[in-house]
């Protein structure tokens, strides 16, 4: 058992009968009343983010969880296909679980975070930025650059992504796992 003195950024609790992580939380003290805990919790498992103002000092049950490195292998008609980088064990995790599955590709390293009660997976984070290599994208006119402007481009896993005009195809940009986005051109 911990109070909401406990709370930080990432923690995993129990609420309400589901597992959730706290996002963002800030304690408040008003001129008068009690003092209370104001938080964004995101659910595991419907990926949900809500709201919810906890009374300072109060008992909340902290779920164990553990971040494990994974690589991810192939994907199939089953889910993605994953294998533990140290004990080489495989598991299966439905695309739900995956922040960015459309960035994901062979080889790649992620986070697999498990209920360590139940030894459950419940959520595959990939890093923050992935190198991709650009497969196809239409050429930048030269001096066309007076503005910020953007073209779509596809990358090697199929996704789509806005890029700037001087980017062009067969160059490895780094792509934002948590927007999606275009970054920056990847150092060679």
């Amino acid at each position: 058992m911990a109070t909401t003195a406990d709370f930080r950024n990432g923690l995993c609790i129990e609420h309400n009968n589901e597992l959730y992580t706290i996002v963002e939380f800030q304690h408040v003290k008003p001129g008068k009343g009690g003092a209370f805990v104001r938080t964004k919790l995101k659910n595991l498992k419907t990926g949900k983010v809500l709201q919810h103002t906890f009374n300072a000092g109060v008992k909340i049950n902290i779920a164990r969880v553990e971040r494990r490195p994974y690589q991810f292998l192939y994907k199939d008609d089953t889910g993605y296909h994953f294998m533990h980088r140290e004990t080489f064990e495989q598991v299966v995790i439905q695309e739900e679980l995956i922040n960015a599955p459309e960035l994901i590709k062979e080889g790649q390293e992620v986070e697999i975070m498990f209920h360590a009660d139940t030894e459950t997976p419940l959520d595959c984070e990939l890093p923050p930025f992935v190198e991709l290599k650009i497969t196809y994208t239409e050429p930048g006119v030269k001096g066309d650059t007076a503005t910020n402007t953007l073209k779509p481009a596809t990358v090697e896993t199929g996704a789509e992504v806005n890029v700037p005009l001087f980017v062009n195809e067969g160059e490895v940009i780094k792509v934002d796992t948590r927007t999606k986005e275009y970054s920056e051109r990847a150092k060679k």
